[in-house]
């Protein structure tokens, strides 16, 4: 039982208890056996409990100290009943003495490797990939690619895996050095076997050792063992016990001896048998112990020399131990126990300072709600908060454990709570008192009133609440902030429309139903602009509150990260929980404002508070905090300037309905565009940012305006050139007035009126010194361009619309004339009998003036386009070329006409006295009528110009003419006849008036 109970093989931890292996306890759960090491290996000092199941009655795995309950049973169920225990000797056989104990005591074995002992061995833990459960996964019908990455991630698929650092790396070389080393003794063991001599058993045994000669040793060591395989193998069994019945009924056969009782001799010789048996048995045993022992007889006989050389060696060992615990204990008596009372003495003194300082800081605590009270009367949010972060830390550290102080650290912490919803209804309420105050003091964000600026109400409270906050890490007071602004901007639009309406005097209010919005409608222009104008200063107002709240803010936030900042010999104070109180540096209500030594004073008091307070800051937001925090508060500005925008974008397009801001005037339109633009401008000099919403909303108004006002004059035109008559008009002073202005300036723009005395209206309009004989539709179509040019002049931003459109309008002038006169179309129109010479003469002169003002208006435009659009000046161009292709082709109809009269008349030309011919009497007659009623009409170069192509297409058909009726030059009677109605030609054509100086050519009708 003994040799089982040392064999015995490792089993499950909670079945036995490794300490009291005596008592052979067993446990049929896990819950029996953590009862027996709470009640037979645990101790509980003070609260902790502390676990003895180890060696020395010490665990290994948990703290000297002690844990809590709960630890403790965690502790239990994980180190010492989820494993198991290696075999193991029972203490009672080593109890002996001390090592031996120690060294029999059965540990428990951990699963996971020991962080302190274990650190620098690599174990299977440091595996990456459990290739056999991978593949073995039984939820895998189908290998798929990336099955070692479904539950384990991208990195149990792709990661390294690193050697073992105790397995060096074997390679190819290592075999071959250990071959070259064993080749040798290999070769030498061969050869030593190969030339063994053969010698008698005798002879080897007498002169030399066995060892030397492995041949006679092998066949000696057979020889020995035929002779053991006579004993049986119950006797040489390592668990040979006579106590076993088998094994005892294998030595003594009881049953051959009974079975041969009933004889005489036999039970006597099968004993005597069994005993020489066994006697044999021994001898063998005997005779290969003795073979042994002269085999090894040096080493016997040597070990037996040492005995007692090692007998003398303990015995000057033992004296040299007894004389070193002499020693020992006389330096414990003098020199150990007395240093150690005092040692014990000192750390008692000290364990009572301690105490001492204990109760003190026990009592500081107790009054921490008191002061928080206090600091909280004052509005020092920063400093109870600071107060209650302490008191948690010191609880948790210094004083934890401590009954009396249990409830307090959740107390702190709904106080705490409490603070920041005081903080977030103090922020609220300042932010609504801040914005909501009257809007009087609307002069200090005018531009002459930049030197002071608004500030914040009550500016040291809304230090110390932004500091509470950001002591927190809540930054959520900029969102409501922003809200409460948005909410003010809104109550301040409509309280300014309400009070804007109600002061309207040619408007009833009372009788007027709908919604504001409508009652806004039934404003006349001026009435709004001043409403608009009105809303635009108290938005600007309230977006300079917001901005200085914005300034103070960043310059907190600043404080709080610990950057230093300076405005204006101006800083923030830094924590909260210190107020710098300058009521009476800063002018009070009813005090002058413009009070410079007041202010001054101020600011150095202000600076000068904060930079004493400066030098023990505290950092309380972080980089990342920063950075996020200060961009919000960028953000925030540039909303709510953005929400102004909206309001009023809002209060446009509820004016704008029913076309109302289509229909102004242009001059009215500018007033409103500059008027939006100012406000645009002050919000973006708040914000720093460029807003679009407004302006994208003129942009549609403008847009709107434009279309109206093209439509509108391409309308009129359309209507005046519907009843034009094409007879001359005669010009207004008005438009000379313009020409002369346009002429002085170089600017297509309007003439200031001034007050003369009225002149009669001229003929002709005087451009440059040279007159135009025009309709009135041109002078019409004249003031419209020039209205473009200033409209564009006015409002630059719609200047490529306009361009598009003035080369619309212009196109749609060439077009209709040249359908009206040349197309015939005013014969249906206006009733005219015939397009005559006059007309087109006078449609033509018409279409050189417009002309003349193109390049003029694409010059004003080219000014104002920006650059990417300077293409666009290339409708100019074309619309030029079509008017001057449109001149072309009158000039053209005027020869063609004439043409048509001359091949008319040379058809009935004969050559025959009486000369001058009746037919060149009537083409004489005829151009003569043409210059009359050109020569007014177009100028001097031109008529001649036109003139020269009538007489080129007079001497084609003459030439013509000549050749049908066989007249030649050659001096003879038709000749002459011939050159005497050309004479006549000629000198009525050099009659005319201009014609004089023209050279007619003749001679080229006989080439």
């Amino acid at each position: 039982m003994a040799t089982d109970e040392l064999r015995r093989v490792a089993t499950v931890a909670w079945k036995r208890c490794a300490l009291c292996v005596k008592n052979d306890l067993t446990f049929k759960s896990p819950r029996e056996f953590c009862r027996h090491l709470r009640e037979y290996h645990c101790s509980k000092e003070g609260g902790s409990f502390v676990c003895r199941y180890g060696m020395n009655n010490v665990c290994p795995s948990l703290p000297v100290e002690g844990v809590s309950d709960k630890d403790y049973e965690d502790h239990v169920a994980r180190d010492h009943v989820c494993i198991e225990i290696a075999p193991f000797k029972p203490l009672s056989q080593n109890s002996d003495s001390s090592g031996s104990s120690r060294s029999s005591t059965p540990v428990p074995t951990h699963s996971e490797p020991s962080v302190v002992q274990d650190q620098y061995k690599w174990t299977v833990y440091h595996s990456k990939v459990n290739l056999p459960a991978a593949l073995n996964d039984p939820r895998l019908v189908k290998r798929e690619s990336d099955f070692f990455t479904k539950t384990w991630g991208e990195a149990f698929d792709k990661s390294d895996i690193h050697p073992s650092p105790h397995l060096p790396e074997i390679t190819r070389d290592h075999f071959m050095r250990y071959i070259r080393k064993i080749s040798r003794r290999h070769k030498t063991h061969v050869k030593n076997n190969e030339t063994l001599p053969v010698a008698s058993a005798d002879v080897g045994k007498s002169c030399l050792p066995v060892d030397l000669f492995p041949a006679l040793a092998a066949r000696q060591t057979d020889k020995s063992r035929v002779e053991l395989d006579q004993i049986p193998k119950t006797f040489l069994s390592p668990s040979f016990s006579l106590e076993n019945p088998d094994t005892f009924n294998d030595v003594f056969p009881w049953a051959q001896i009974e079975a041969t009782r009933h004889g005489d001799e036999g039970p006597k010789q099968s004993s005597k048998l069994l005993q020489e048996k066994m006697s044999h048995y021994l001898d063998i045993v005997e005779v290969q112990i003795a073979k042994q022992i002269s085999y090894r007889s040096e080493a016997f006989f040597h070990a037996m020399t040492s005995h007692d050389e090692l007998q003398e060696y303990m015995t000057k060992t033992c004296a040299a131990i007894k004389h070193l615990r002499d020693r020992i204990h006389h330096l414990d008596s003098v020199l150990v126990r007395g240093p150690l009372t005092i040692m014990k003495l000192t750390k008692t003194r000290s364990n009572y300072a301690k105490l001492y300082n204990k109760l003190k800081l026990m009592a500081t605590i107790h009054q921490t709600q008191p002061t928080i009270q206090m600091l909280l009367s004052t509005n020092e949010f920063v400093g109870a908060l600071d107060l209650i972060t302490t008191t948690q830390e010191v609880l948790s550290q210094e004083l934890a454990g401590i009954h009396s102080f249990r409830h307090l650290g959740s107390q702190l912490a709904e106080l705490e709570k409490v603070i920041d919803k005081m903080m977030q209804a103090d922020f609220v309420k300042y932010a609504t008192a801040d914005l909501n105050r009257p809007l009087e003091d609307r002069q200090n964000s005018s531009v002459g009133h930049k030197h002071h600026p608004i500030r914040p109400l009550n500016e040291e409270k809304l230090v110390a609440i932004v500091f509470g906050m950001l002591r927190q890490h809540k930054y959520n007071f900029i969102d409501v902030y922003r809200e409460e602004a948005c909410t003010a901007m809104k109550a301040a639009v409509k309280q300014t429309v309400v009070e804007a309406v109600s002061t309207a005097d040619d408007i009833n209010v009372e009788g007027a139903v709908g919604s504001l919005a409508d009652q806004m409608r039934l404003l006349n222009f001026p009435q709004w602009m001043e409403l608009l104008n009105e809303i635009f200063e108290n938005l600007t107002v309230i977006l300079r509150r917001v901005k200085a709240f914005h300034d103070v803010i960043s310059e907190v936030i600043n404080v709080a990260a610990g950057r230093n900042v300076h405005t204006q010999h101006r800083k923030v104070v830094e924590n909260g929980a210190q107020h710098i109180h300058v009521q009476d540096g800063r002018p009070q209500e009813g005090e002058d404002t413009n009070d410079e030594e007041e202010q001054e004073e101020s600011s150095t008091v202000l600076s000068r508070s904060i930079s004493l307070h400066d030098e023990d800051a505290d950092i309380m937001v972080a980089e990342p905090e920063y950075v996020k925090a200060m961009n919000n508060l960028k953000d925030f500005l540039c909303q709510t300037c953005e929400h102004a925008h909206d309001r009023c974008v809002k209060v446009i397009v509820a004016r704008a309905k029913d076309g109302f801001l289509e229909k102004i005037g242009s001059n009215d339109f500018v007033t409103l565009a500059s008027a939006i633009e100012r406000f645009a401008s002050e919000c973006e000099h708040i914000c720093g940012r460029k807003s679009m919403s407004l302006r994208g909303s003129l942009q549609s108004q403008a847009n709107r305006f434009v279309n109206r006002f093209h439509e509108e004059r391409k309308q009129k035109l359309s209507n005046i050139l519907d009843i034009e008559r094409w007879k001359q008009a005669d010009v207004p002073e008005e438009f000379q007035d313009l020409v002369d202005h346009i002429s002085a300036t170089g600017k297509l723009s309007p003439a200031k009126k001034v007050d003369t005395e009225k002149r009669s209206a001229s003929s002709t309009l005087r451009v440059g010194g040279e007159e135009y004989t025009v309709v009135g539709t041109v002078l019409i179509l004249l003031k419209i361009i020039v209205e473009y040019c200033q409209c564009v002049e006015d409002i630059p931003t719609i200047t490529p619309d306009m361009l598009t459109r003035l080369v619309d309008i212009l196109k749609t002038f060439n077009s209709r004339t040249c359908q009206l006169v040349l197309g015939a179309g005013a014969l249906q129109l206006v009733g005219l009998k015939t397009i005559t010479t006059k007309n087109l003469a006078l449609a033509s002169r018409c279409l050189q003036l417009i002309a003349f003002y193109i390049p003029m208006a694409k010059a004003h435009f080219e000014i104002r386009l920006p650059a990417k659009q300077l293409n666009m000046l290339k409708y100019f161009d074309q619309v030029l070329k079509d008017y001057k292709d449109h001149i072309s082709e009158i000039s053209n109809k005027l020869v063609a006409i004439m043409g048509g009269m001359f091949e008319l008349q040379l058809s009935k030309w004969e050559v025959k006295a009486p000369m001058p011919s009746a037919c060149f009497r009537g083409v004489c007659k005829q151009i003569g009528k043409f210059h009359e009623a050109i020569n007014e009409l177009l100028p001097e170069q031109q008529v001649q110009d036109l003139f020269m192509s009538i007489n080129l297409a007079f001497k084609q058909h003459l030439k013509q003419q000549l050749a049908k009726l066989g007249v030649s030059n050659d001096n003879g009677p038709k000749h002459g006849l011939v050159m005497a109605d050309l004479a006549f030609y000629t000198g009525a054509m050099k009659s005319l008036a201009g014609l004089g100086s023209l050279d007619y050519n003749m001679e080229s009708l006989w080439t």
